[in-house]
């Protein structure tokens, strides 16, 4: 059983986008006033976490993820103190709070860039990645931005290329310098101190790079595999990310990262890791009690549809390659479709309400760390942007093949009943609300014990009741066809025989009900004795 000090053993934890999540100011903005008049919301869904996407100060050129101050929070949701009545008020509903931090790069417009780009003596000359062009004045090697394009900016004032692996307004940090690892070490205590939870660290293995600037080895993706879940052929996906990424002296600093946090006992480190490895880079990253507590896992957030075996396949690969580590699980976040979407579409399922709770229950019953995004509780689609309106720079660079990230970053239909879905009362809201929304909105839901949100809220009650189901083992059992998911947890009390049907047609398996203690089930499921007919997206969940 988890302890006090490791909570986040089988915690749920729920996202907020705080762009999207609630508007006080009026200006189509979501704030962190408005985020704490909602708390109320997240508490009722028996969730135990909240992950807070990033509000520090930043010109917000890609949405708040180039920071401009680290010690602050922007005016565009609110300031320090509002801040920490978010904090408090969140502890107060027993809600622990975990802040995304952004620590490979920072804004172009950070002081600290500002000085280093000044010249090549001053105090910071060295804090950042600068590299003389070659001869013909071409970047110094082949690294590619994952936004499109080379991985460097050319400098007119200080006459070098700097590194970015974003846009070129996120200028990478040089973690060789030691003045770099101490301050951002100090930036992480600042909010500790403050009373955060923990962190979730961006991008956190891309903090080092190969000191040399050695060329990363060309790959056949579509030999080798594709580098991320969008799976076009694009530069970042024809090279193995060798050197630009993933450094061995990345690893140590981790342990500099777990050796502060073991300062303020209770508190967790959640690491998106994105690697040609991931599995590997995860299980290096978070091995035995030295690194990183748990990382965060991609692998249920690719492709364009899902049955029972190849999520199976997934999770199965996690677990018998990483048995020291702890793992996380989740099906969307502010950066990937929206998974009713993204695997429901394709064959209709998209705004199948029995779908989205099927989808709920499997992933709420998975062995590890749970993460929601904010509208998952809603049942909520990927909203499609019209050009004129996208707001992402990812977007912009790959429309009209792909919108970018803003289909999922739409504010949260609170009321369907008042203007922008009472959201906002401004004039207008930063990515528009689509109509088909509306039908979907809390209030129309709160209404409704049968809806999507009624569904999650009994469904993690019920979850809470049940300790084998938050910290038991997973095996997984035979099923009778692929798009039945099957799996089994137990601990030293108890075990759960946990049932999904992935199809919209009728399943039948044979379960045995012989000293069952408890159950929870789609209630159009069937039963003959010992037979069990699945209703279409239909689920089981057996505690012996």
């Amino acid at each position: 059983m988890a302890s006090d000090f490791d909570w986040w053993k089988g915690a749920v934890f729920y996202q907020i986008y705080p762009r999207s999540f609630m508007d006080s100011g009026g200006d189509g903005v979501g704030d962190l006033k408005g985020a704490t008049e909602k708390l109320d919301h997240i508490a009722k869904l028996g969730v135990d976490a909240i992950w807070l996407s990033p509000v520090f100060k930043s010109p917000m050129k890609d949405a708040g993820y180039d920071v401009s101050d680290y010690c602050d929070v922007d005016p565009l949701f609110g300031d320090l103190e509002i801040f920490d009545t978010f904090l408090a008020r969140a502890h107060e509903l027993g809600l622990k709070v975990i802040i995304d931090v952004i620590m490979s790069h920072t804004s172009d417009q950070h002081p600290w860039f500002q000085e280093s780009r000044r010249d090549k003596t001053n105090p910071r000359a060295d804090w950042y990645v600068w590299a003389d062009p070659k001869p013909d004045g071409m970047p110094p090697n082949n690294w590619v931005s994952i936004f499109g394009g080379i991985a460097w900016s050319f400098d007119t004032k200080r006459e070098q290329y700097y590194m970015r692996n974003f846009i070129k307004e996120q200028p990478d940090l040089n973690y060789h310098n030691s003045q770099v690892q101490d301050t951002m070490l100090e930036m992480l205590r600042f909010w500790l101190e403050r009373g955060v939870d923990g962190f979730r660290l961006d991008v956190i293995n891309f903090l080092f790079h190969d000191k040399e600037l050695r060329d990363n080895p060309p790959k056949d993706p579509f030999k080798d595999g594709f580098s991320h879940q969008y799976e076009k052929l694009e530069p970042y996906n024809m090279q193995w990310h060798k050197y630009d990424k993933s450094q061995p002296e990345n690893v140590a600093y981790m342990e500099r990262i777990r050796s502060l946090m073991n300062e303020y006992p209770g508190t967790m480190t959640l690491g998106e890791i994105g690697d040609d490895d991931f599995i590997g880079r995860s299980a290096e990253y978070t091995e035995g009690n030295k690194y990183l507590n748990t990382a965060y896992c991609f692998a249920l957030m690719y492709g364009d549809h899902a049955n029972g075996a190849n999520i199976r396949s997934a999770i199965e690969e996690f677990e018998n390659n990483n048995k020291e580590s702890w793992p996380s699980w989740t099906l969307c976040n502010h950066d990937n479709i929206r998974v009713t979407t993204r695997w429901g579409k394709k064959k209709g399922y998209d705004k199948n309400p029995d779908f989205a709770k099927m989808l709920m229950a499997a992933l709420t019953c998975l062995r590890g760390t749970i993460f929601l995004y904010q509208g998952e509780e809603l049942g909520l689609t990927e909203s499609t942007i019209p050009y004129e309106k996208i707001q992402d720079p990812w977007g912009k660079n790959t429309w009209p093949d792909w919108q970018g990230r803003d289909g999922c970053r739409t504010p949260i239909p609170w009321d369907d009943t008042k203007p922008h879905a009472g959201f906002s009362n401004g004039d207008d809201t930063w990515l528009p609300i689509p109509t088909e929304h509306m039908d979907l909105s809390v209030s129309k839901q709160e209404a409704d014990e049968s809806s999507m949100l009624g569904f999650t809220r009994e469904f993690l009650a019920w979850r809470k009741q049940h300790r084998v189901l938050i910290d038991g083992e997973i095996e997984f059992l035979p099923e009778t066809n692929d798009e039945l998911l099957v799996y089994k947890r137990h601990n030293d009390t108890h075990s759960a025989i946990c049932i999904f049907n992935l199809s919209d047609q009728h399943s039948t398996l044979t379960v045995s009900k012989a000293d069952m203690s408890d159950i929870f089930e789609a209630k159009n499921n069937q039963w003959d004795g010992n037979q069990l007919t699945l209703a279409p997206f239909g689920y089981c969940v057996l505690i012996y």
